[in-house]
């Protein structure tokens, strides 16, 4: 009996999730979720990400009815109207004026912009990296600040909150059968795998831009128990 196939959702999982691990391992991203980084760190997060997602959700506007790319975009997933509403409760009306993306966030952009109106497969790779990690991980980050600054999903984490979804496993699962079913050459799947990995390293780049926020004390524990766990892989 001949083996089935891998479905080309697990085989993308697989090929990176050394860098997934990489991205959420970062320092500031551990500090967040365990209450060390001050307001004002999380609200830079939040200018990232409208600075992100306003790159993105052009680019879906654009791709909305091509044949390969057309099916992923869903406005239920739209992220810019509540990341305009959280700046506006956390840093005011003029939050604009007053905030602006770090260096390694506009060339995240920059990228987005640059392939995801031309490419329909990195399209779908930026979409993917971005919008199944705020399903996934992202939904327990928002737990988590909400519980660390008294926001709520009405008030200042609204980005974290998908109303329109209501059973985000089935609704990722029924993404990853898109995925499946896409009608991608060897070529195009390079592509896709390729760019998921570069919007890896630019996401671990933003962090690290956001690690200026992680007091030096815990920086230094979380550089320590990194060490600590390497050393005892290679014992």
């Amino acid at each position: 009996m001949s083996t089935p196939p891998v479905p080309f959702s697990a085989r993308l999982r697989a090929a990176s999730q050394g860098a997934h691990a990489a991205a959420e391992g970062q320092h500031y991203v551990t500090a967040l979720v365990a209450g060390h980084v001050d307001l004002a760190g999380y609200v830079d997060l939040v200018v990232q990400h409208h600075a992100l997602y306003q790159a993105l959700e052009s680019a879906a506007e654009a791709m909305r009815d091509d044949p390969l790319a057309g099916p992923f975009v869903d406005d239920a997933l739209t992220r810019l109207p509540a990341l305009e509403a959280d700046l506006t409760h956390l840093v005011g009306p003029d939050w604009a004026r007053r905030s602006a993306p770090h260096a390694a966030t506009l060339a995240y952009a920059d990228r987005i912009r640059a392939v995801a109106t031309t490419s329909p497969e990195r399209f779908v790779a930026h979409h993917y990296t971005r919008y199944l990690g705020d399903l996934s991980g992202g939904r327990h980050i928002g737990r988590a600040v909400a519980r660390r600054y008294g926001l709520s999903a009405q008030a200042g984490a609204a980005f974290y909150a998908f109303d329109r979804i209501t059973r985000p496993k089935a609704y990722k699962d029924a993404y990853r059968a898109r995925l499946d079913a896409l009608p991608l050459d060897p070529a195009a799947e390079a592509a896709l795998l390729e760019e998921v990995l570069l919007a890896y390293r630019h996401n671990t780049a933003v962090f690290a831009a956001l690690a200026r926020h992680v007091p030096e004390a815990v920086a230094d524990a979380d550089a320590g128990a990194t060490e600590a766990v390497a050393t005892e892989a290679v014992a």
